[in-house]
């Protein structure tokens, strides 16, 4: 019996221990923020990664009687399904007949005047990957300029950076600046979004509007934290949340990085690719309705058998962009123009076309990223 008792005891202390461990997102700490919404006009910037607990953000606001009237929606749509940059328009929700106001519809990506003056507090909250070229950010700077502009407070509400445990890649050169890359900030910028907004309101890259965040608990910049929901219809598991800062670049390119496929961020390939033994080939499929090469039988490399921290030690790494330029043997038509807009300066593209290694190219960045870390001191909310 003294056995039995001490294995239960043993149990439950490790049960209790974890709980405590636990990352809470400030979604779930309501005693933080609700209080302040009592008697407010509300809006939410939020999509499907917005839950509370077990329950969406936007359903326990109007549970607990939150003035709740209006549901701005970023990318990809208030529930997570449309295409990369897919037009979705401004509808309402079927769930609680609260308004949603798109950001990506056909009339812009600003709030009207009469959609600010309908209410007094914005609440924002959406799972962000931590990159540059992520538009989630950059949706929420938007709005937090709008706000400035009509004396209306932010409360963010935030959540781990699942790729925050690490900084790399080069510096946006402002001449690049556009929907995928917003501020001088390295590729992976190792900041939250409460952490990137007091960031750019502080170094003046964003208008000066009162914010509030509702930290996580039980969060460091060490943390590994599993992603419960994909941010986006194509980041589909935690290891391609992984690849993602290098293989996004092949955006950028001639090349699939497996859109259209179940694993889309975990491969590239082209049709002319050589010494190539894995093949795929993009169909039509939802989140990606006309994917790069759809039909086309690529022949590329598999990348799901790296392993986690192999990735993550690497950084932004250009080596498979390098061995799919090599191998492809496409020249200059490898590029597009998007490619300087994703990784933000114009010489990576010439260091490759000119042989050079990843690594002769990374050391071009790495001092402007250790002033970037120490810049990014005076804002952090967890420890590094």
């Amino acid at each position: 019996m003294r056995r039995i008792i001490l294995i239960l005891f043993t149990l439950l202390s490790t049960a209790c221990s974890a709980a405590e461990s636990r990352v809470t997102v400030g979604a779930e700490q309501t005693e933080k923020y609700l209080p302040q919404l009592e008697g407010k006009r509300v809006a939410v910037l939020a999509n499907h990664t917005a839950m509370a607990g077990e329950q969406h953000l936007v359903d326990m606001l109007v549970a607990e009687g939150v003035n709740l009237v209006g549901i701005v929606s970023p990318e990809h749509g208030f529930r997570g399904t449309a295409d990369a940059g897919e037009k979705v328009n401004s509808s309402v929700d079927s769930r609680t007949g609260v308004p949603i106001w798109s950001l990506y519809s056909s009339k812009g990506r600003n709030l009207t005047e009469e959609q600010m003056a309908a209410f007094d507090i914005m609440v924002v909250d959406m799972q962000d990957v931590g990159l540059r070229f992520y538009t989630y950010y950059i949706t929420m700077l938007d709005v937090i300029n709008r706000c400035a502009d009509f004396g209306r407070k932010v409360i963010i509400l935030d959540r781990p950076n699942p790729n925050g445990m690490y900084v790399d890649g080069p510096i946006l050169d402002m001449k690049y600046k556009s929907g995928v890359g917003a501020l001088p900030i390295p590729v992976v910028h190792g900041l939250t979004m409460g952490e990137i907004a007091i960031m750019a309101i502080g170094e003046g890259w964003a208008k000066s509007a009162e914010i509030e965040v509702v930290k996580c608990k039980n969060y460091t910049h060490q943390s590994r934290y599993t992603l419960p929901i994909a941010p986006s219809p194509n980041l589909k598991s935690q290891h391609a949340i992984y690849l993602y800062p290098s293989t996004c670049l092949f955006e950028g390119t001639a090349c699939s990085l497996g859109r259209g496929t179940d694993a889309p961020f975990e491969m590239y390939g082209h049709p002319t690719m050589q010494g190539c033994d894995y093949t795929f080939t993009p169909r039509s499929v939802a989140g990606a309705k006309n994917p790069p090469l759809k039909d086309q039988l690529c022949y590329g490399v598999d990348l799901r058998g790296i392993d986690d921290e192999q990735i993550i030690s690497e950084g932004f790494n250009l080596e498979y962009i390098i061995d799919a330029y090599r191998r492809t043997n496409l020249g200059e038509k490898f590029f597009t123009r998007f490619f300087e807009l994703l990784v933000g300066v114009d010489y990576i593209r010439e260091m490759i076309i000119d042989g050079c290694s990843a690594e002769q190219i990374a050391s071009r960045w790495q001092s402007d990223v250790e002033q970037f870390k120490t810049l990014r001191r005076k804002y952090l909310l967890y420890k590094e």
